[in-house]
């Protein structure tokens, strides 16, 4: 097993309660990223508001997918599994 694997394993637990965490306090975490971008494109008058508000866009996209809010194929672990289509 290599560094990195060794790093992973290690880290496994960590992730898992980060994403638990990101998933309970989306809400405000999505809150303080628009604050955040709302007062640096303030600060910096407008001139790099586009730059700003993707980079906010791009952290909000991450915490998503951290949190399993993603829409992807795959459902978070502790969600139910759709019935069967009736035939």
């Amino acid at each position: 097993m290599g560094l990195l694997d060794n790093l992973k394993h290690k880290l496994a637990p960590a992730k898992g309660k980060v994403s638990d965490l990101a998933h309970q306090h989306g809400g405000k975490i999505q809150h303080g990223l628009d604050k955040a971008a709302r007062v640096a494109d303030e600060k910096t008058k407008g001139k790099y508001s586009h730059k700003i508000h993707t980079g906010a866009g791009k952290a909000k996209d991450a915490m998503d997918r951290l949190a399993h809010k993603d829409g992807g194929s795959t459902p978070p672990p502790d969600a139910p599994m759709p019935p069967p289509p009736a035939s």
